[in-house]
């Protein structure tokens, strides 16, 4: 018998959003990468200008990652 769009996915029984449930794994690594980098940055601060600026940074820190792994 074929399986539906639905039954082909392992998860279906534990996640009733099943259309958004592959999706919301990559915003929960990016979630906690956000925490990560907002103490480490907030722990380094000395004003509040910097600061302000490590808030910044905690929300770019996929961006600055890449450009620094690929040294453009």
């Amino acid at each position: 018998m074929a399986k539906n769009k639905k039954e082909s996915c392992e998860c279906e029984n534990v996640c009733s959003c099943h259309k958004w449930h592959h999706k919301a794994c990559g915003g929960s690594i990016y979630g906690l990468g956000f925490i990560g980098a907002l103490v480490f940055y907030i722990q380094q601060a000395t004003s509040f200008g910097t600061g302000l600026l490590g808030i910044l940074k905690a929300l770019v820190w996929p961006a600055m990652l890449v450009f620094k792994l690929l040294g453009l």
